[in-house]
């Protein structure tokens, strides 16, 4: 018999949910308490970001020149692209969160298995980019190549880039293997309307990561675009 159908396990004189983990009185409890577990996790997610973010912004005030330049050796279509991807999973991932919350088993499979589709797409197109700047010489080092004469801060620019989005990425490998998880355990009925905590909490990191990316676009792609 599955998880989310077992009967109610007995401890001394309660009956509780067979999910309810012993140190805590009721499923409302765990989830609240699993909720700011998961917030203050995130917390500590936007300072790590945030450092960097704020290192960006100081050299991009010093080196606005240099930065926009570098910014326009971006592939702007891919990364609209990817932008719109990433905005895709955060629909398809509140939709299996929802499916999760009204006991669809089928449902929340299919938006799950969406998310981490669209997080693998996002993934190989950011593969592309990354295998066009070391063709072209755009990663920092050695055998960094522009024809600018802002080539010295075009390296912190691509330093920054690389930093910043290759971060980006690890997060989006570690989300998919959370939601391949989370979709194995849906796809065994772990879940159901009294106990969807799970797929809640890797909706809110999903949707961070999301977010991050959402600040990176601006920040790195149009730098000036118009010029």
């Amino acid at each position: 018999m599955s998880d989310a159908v077992a009967p109610a396990e007995v401890h001394g004189q309660a009956v509780h949910h067979p999910k309810l983990q012993h140190h805590f009185e009721t499923m409302e409890q765990q989830k609240e308490a699993s909720t700011l577990g998961m917030w203050v996790f995130l917390l500590t997610e936007v300072l790590f970001f945030g450092g960097l973010f704020m290192a960006y912004l100081l050299y991009r005030v010093w080196y606005f020149d240099a930065f926009a330049e570098a910014s326009r050796d971006l592939d702007i279509q891919l990364g609209t692209f990817n932008t719109v991807v990433l905005i895709g999973s955060s629909l398809t991932m509140a939709l299996g969160v929802r499916a999760a919350q009204t006991d669809e088993r089928k449902k929340t499979v299919f938006w799950l298995v969406a998310t981490i589709i669209l997080g693998l797409v996002f993934l190989v197109v950011k593969g592309f980019e990354y295998e066009h700047k070391f063709a072209v010489g755009h990663v920092p080092g050695p055998n960094f190549h522009s024809d600018s004469p802002y080539a010295a801060q075009e390296q912190i620019f691509f330093s920054l880039y690389f930093t910043m989005t290759g971060l980006h990425a690890l997060h989006m490998v570690v989300g998919v293997g959370l939601m391949s998880v989370i979709t194995w355990m849906a796809a065994k009925g772990r879940f159901s309307a009294r106990y969807y905590t799970p797929v809640e909490m890797a909706g809110l990191y999903w949707h961070f990561v999301d977010l991050v990316w959402i600040y990176l676009f601006p920040l790195l792609y149009l730098v000036e675009r118009h010029n």
